[in-house]
C-alpha cells in the first residue's frame, strides 16, 4: 500500500517527491538593469534556521557582511498546515504567516509557501524565492554595498562550480529529500543510494584538498555544508540515508568541522530549530513528532584540514 505522501501535488504516480518549481524569479542586479537595484536597506530576507535551502543564503549574507545592508527575520520552526508562520508579527510588514507576503505578490497563488524569499520593502513583492538565485544575488550583485566579503564564485572556476552544483542538488541537497519523501521502496533506494554514491565521491575527492576546489571555500562548498551539517542529526534516521553517518567518512567530517569553524558560519547552525522542524513537521514520517536526543557531535574539534591547503 502506497504511504500517504507530505506533499500530494509534488508526488509522482510511482512514489518518487518532485520538488515544486519557484514561483517569483526575479533579480537584483547592481546596476539596477533588472528593475531591482542593490541597494543598502531595500531589501529583506525572510528564512528558517531549519531549511537548508534557506540556510544557505544565511552563510552567504553573513561571510558577505551585508548584515547591516539586508534585513533578516526568522520564522518559527513548526510548520503547520498554515505554511510557515513567524514568533511575532514580521517587523516589516505584520504579517503572521509567509503566505501572506505570496499572496501580496500574487493573490492567485496557490502553490506551496518556501523559503528563503527575498522581499523587495520598495515595491512591497517578492523579488525571488529561489535559494539558488538569492545566494548568487548575495555574492555577486551587492559588492557596492557589503563590507568586502570573499569571492565565492570566481570566474576561472564559474563552469566547474556550475557543474558541480547541479551534481550535489540533484543527487544529494535534494537527494536526501528524495529518499526521505518517497513513498515506495523503489523509489526510495534509488535516491538513497544515489546520495552515498555522492558522499563516496566528495569524500574521495576531498582527500587531496581542503575544500572542493583547492584551498578556499566556494560557492558549492556552503550549497554541500547545508546538508552536510543536518546529515547525521535528522537525514540518517528520518529519511532513512543509514547506510553511513557523515561522522564515518575520514575526509567528510573533517571538511565538515572546518566549514563549521570559519569566520562565524557556526552561529548559524541551530540544532534546536533544525529537529523541531523535522521531526514535528513530517508527521506522515514521525507521527509521534517525538525529536530525538542526539546525536551529541561536536563540530568544534580539530579537523587537520589544513594540511591540505
Amino acid at each position: 500500500m502506497t504511504a500517504k505522501p507530505q506533499f500530494p501535488d509534488e508526488q509522482s504516480s510511482d512514489g518518487q517527491f518532485e520538488r515544486q518549481g519557484d514561483a517569483f524569479t526575479d533579480w537584483v542586479t547592481a546596476d539596477g538593469s533588472s528593475g531591482f537595484p542593490a541597494e543598502a536597506g531595500r531589501y529583506h530576507l525572510y528564512v528558517s534556521l531549519a531549511c537548508p535551502w534557506a540556510h544557505r543564503t544565511i552563510i552567504v549574507r553573513k561571510l558577505e557582511r551585508l548584515e547591516d545592508a539586508i534585513g533578516m527575520t526568522v520564522v518559527d520552526p513548526i510548520r503547520d498546515e498554515r505554511g510557515w508562520r513567524f514568533f511575532e508579527p514580521d517587523p516589516v510588514n505584520g504579517f503572521r504567516y509567509l503566505s501572506e507576503a505570496y499572496r501580496a505578490t500574487d493573490p492567485a497563488y496557490r502553490g506551496r509557501v518556501t523559503v528563503p524569499v527575498l522581499w523587495d520593502k520598495q515595491t512591497e513583492r517578492i523579488v525571488s524565492n529561489d535559494d539558488d538565485h538569492i545566494m548568487r544575488m548575495l555574492e555577486t550583485a551587492f559588492g557596492a554595498v557589503g563590507g568586502g566579503g570573499p569571492d565565492l564564485y570566481p570566474v576561472r572556476h564559474r563552469e566547474e562550480i556550475d557543474a558541480l552544483n547541479a551534481l550535489v542538488y540533484e543527487s544529494l541537497n535534494n537527494g536526501v529529500y528524495k529518499a526521505g519523501f518517497a513513498t515506495e521502496q523503489g523509489a526510495y533506494e534509488r535516491a538513497a543510494r544515489q546520495v552515498f554514491s555522492t558522499l563516496d565521491a566528495l569524500d574521495a575527492r576531498l582527500a587531496t584538498r581542503r575544500y572542493l576546489f583547492g584551498a578556499t571555500p566556494l560557492e558549492t562548498d556552503w550549497r554541500t555544508f547545508v546538508t552536510l551539517i543536518r546529515f547525521d542529526a535528522v537525514y540518517v534516521g528520518h529519511f532513512k540515508c543509514n547506510l553511513r553517518r557523515i561522522y564515518d567518512y575520514p575526509n567528510l567530517f573533517g571538511y565538515l568541522c572546518d566549514l563549521y569553524q570559519y569566520d562565524g558560519v557556526g552561529e548559524t547552525v541551530d540544532f534546536d530549530h533544525i529537529k523541531r522542524h523535522y521531526y514535528c513537521t513530517h508527521d506522515d514520517i514521525n507521527p509521534t513528532r517525538i525529536v530525538p536526543i542526539g546525536p551529541l557531535q561536536d563540530f568544534a574539534v580539530p579537523h587537520g584540514r589544513e594540511r591540505l591547503g
